[in-house]
């Protein structure tokens, strides 16, 4: 059930990761859907190695929301760097 719920809260984490960065992303809807799946699933694996925490404490837990918010940061920053910018 971790991994199913880490999706859904990555789905959420990926527009607020969108809506904090600023500037023009060169994915839609569907990629920013994608980068909040791989990005929450990197703040949970990435709370557990370093902080050894559960992967997850509870959908409604602040520090499950806020590590699947810090990780699609860190994968829309990575995309936004490999993509680069098309002008």
């Amino acid at each position: 059930m971790g991994i199913i719920a880490w999706i859904l809260i990555g789905l959420i984490a990926g527009a607020v990761a969108k809506a904090l960065t600023p500037g023009k992303d060169p994915g839609g809807c569907l990629v920013t859907m994608l980068i909040g799946i791989v990005g929450g699933l990197l703040g949970g694996w990435l709370g557990k190695v370093i902080f050894g925490v559960h992967s997850i404490n509870g959908f409604f837990s602040l520090s499950t929301w806020i590590a699947a918010i810090v990780g699609s940061v860190i994968v829309l920053l990575l995309y936004r760097a490999v993509t680069g910018r098309s002008r």
